[in-house]
């Protein structure tokens, strides 16, 4: 993993939903989520089961946030539709909006 290459992923929570963020260590800033040392308020309130999807970045930190941004206003159906077909997302974040698989 380069300096330029960031992780977008959604976690599964223990109240059932999805936390999306992202970051240049996947490994590092899931524990932080686990452990609550991170700056993170929604995960510590509501603990990550585990992480339930994630993308490579390798266009800079810019590319992640918009990828980020765009799948937290995603609804609940087409966040679950991501996590599911994870390939969705390479037509999704040029633009396109999500079709039914």
């Amino acid at each position: 993993m380069g300096d330029s290459s960031y992780w977008v992923y959604m976690l599964l929570c223990e109240n059932n939903t999805y936390y999306t963020g992202y970051t240049n260590n996947l490994e590092k800033r899931y524990q932080s989520h686990v452990k609550g040392t991170g700056g993170c308020k929604y995960t510590r309130s509501f603990k990550p089961i585990k992480i339930a999807q994630s993308w490579e970045i390798t266009e800079g930190k810019l590319k992640a946030m918009k990828v980020e941004r765009y799948i937290k206003k995603l609804s609940r159906i087409d966040k679950d539709k991501l996590v599911h077909n994870p390939n969705l997302l390479d037509a999704a974040a040029t633009g396109f909006s999500l079709k039914n698989s």
